[in-house]
């Protein structure tokens, strides 16, 4: 018999026109109380993508303004962030971010996980409970296993706006050299071509450039990127 997992992670998958169903995901499977996601830092910006309800959206807004917060640290680089006892040690972990009013809805737990394609991080799912609660690692692999669905929704979405104004012969996969470059992103990174084509993508976006024009970049050898500790980065 299929089970609610198996639904839920088969429904995500055919809705990336439908953000409001990346949040309520995690509440089909979890016993949380809220989720939000969002997009974090300088990749796209700071911005919530889907929340289920007022509160996971304003703890999502409460961390883009003070920088500080379980979405940050799991950006940063942790691929998960339990506060299971956020009243008593919420305001240690993150003092900013608690003083501001994150507590004032009796945030009893909040738990983090990254978006993540390839190694690009570029997001964050946030979940919290108005009781105690802890996740087990059953919990958190279900969680895993829905954000990096959602992942590859929320970039593909953020970077429509960019193939939207490429000319359709410099889309993507109209290019024999936006293939070659895929290929080398590839090599270089380790990474699927699905994910390698989109890193060129998100760096296109970053810097207001073409894939068009980064994949040339790429395949004549003015640009290359690299594993660092903090994620992938470009070089010149």
């Amino acid at each position: 018999m299929t089970d609610a997992f198996d639904i839920t992670l088969e429904e995500l998958e055919r809705s990336a026109d439908r953000p409001e169903r990346f949040s309520s995901s995690f509440l089909a499977v979890l016993p949380v109380t809220g989720a939000a996601v969002s997009t974090v830092g300088r990749v796209i910006g700071s911005e919530t993508v889907s929340a289920t309800d007022d509160v996971a959206a304003r703890l999502d807004e409460l961390q883009f303004d003070l920088g500080e917060g379980p979405c940050w640290e799991v950006v940063g680089g942790a691929s998960f962030v339990a506060e299971p006892d956020f009243r008593s040690d919420g305001a240690r972990r993150w003092p900013r971010f608690v003083a501001a009013g994150a507590a004032r809805d009796e945030i009893a737990s909040m738990f983090a996980l990254p978006l993540v394609v390839g190694d690009l991080r570029f997001g964050a799912v946030d979940l919290y409970s108005r009781s105690k609660l802890a996740l087990d690692d059953g919990h958190i692999r279900q969680a895993t296993a829905l954000a990096e669905i959602i992942g590859r929704h929320v970039l593909r979405d953020a970077l429509s706006s960019l193939e939207a104004d490429t000319p359709a012969d410099a889309k993507p996969y109209s290019r024999r050299v936006v293939h070659q470059a895929t290929g080398i992103v590839l090599a270089q990174l380790g990474l699927s071509p699905e994910d390698a084509l989109l890193v060129i993508q998100a760096h296109a976006f970053g810097t207001g450039a073409s894939a068009l024009q980064v994949s040339k970049d790429i395949v004549e050898g003015r640009l290359r990127f690299v594993r660092q500790e903090s994620g992938i980065e470009a070089a010149t």
